[in-house]
């Protein structure tokens, strides 16, 4: 009888190495999640045109006060390397142009979930959680609410919070921000 395998977990760094030795490349939709590289879901229409809007949204509203990320890596070490929909991000002069945003600069990650809902609030979430990620929300492109994240540990996030898009829901990170849920949505789509 043959022992039961293991999958093999690996690093930010190996992932990194992978990714120069051109064993993994940029026509591989992957992403490294809790030591596993796993591949992305294609994306369907809604969910690509909510990913636009909201970051064109974000993007004009904070664009004094933050750096915005769109499906571009954030490296959680030691074994994560998700390409969130939409990161919030401390303004780098660099543009990032030296490394990817970690923990200690990331303001606010944002998933935005059509068939991807449970992962982004089981796998992703807790990910996120032991990161440190004090804001971490999804946009439900089907029901049209957005799932609320916060107070992380090392166990997952202890605050979770269910809001319709009529809401007005102001980031961690920037108190005196507004933002009216509504306008991440598409209008057609309320």
């Amino acid at each position: 009888m043959m022992p039961p395998t293991k999958a093999k977990q690996w690093t930010v760094d190996e992932y990194h190495r992978m990714l120069e030795a051109g064993i993994l490349t940029g026509t591989d939709r992957v992403e490294l999640l809790d030591g596993q590289i796993i591949e992305m879901n294609p994306q369907l229409p809604p969910h690509a045109a909510t990913t636009q809007r909201a970051f064109r949204y974000l993007d004009r509203l904070l664009e004094t006060v933050a750096y915005m990320r769109m499906q571009l890596p954030v490296t959680l070490k030691p074994k994560s390397e998700p390409e969130p929909d939409i990161a919030v991000v401390r303004t780098d002069p660099n543009e990032y142009g030296d490394r990817h945003p970690t923990p200690d600069d990331i303001f606010l990650i944002i998933e935005v979930a059509d068939s991807t809902l449970l992962g982004d609030r089981q796998q992703k979430a807790l990910i996120y959680a032991r990161a440190g990620i004090a804001d971490y929300w999804i946009l439900d492109v089907n029901t049209q609410q957005v799932y609320v994240f916060r107070e992380p540990t090392s166990e997952g996030y202890q605050q979770e919070t269910l809001l319709a898009a009529n809401t007005v829901l102001t980031p961690v990170a920037f108190p005196d921000i507004a933002v009216p849920l509504n306008q991440l949505f598409l209008p057609n789509m309320l």
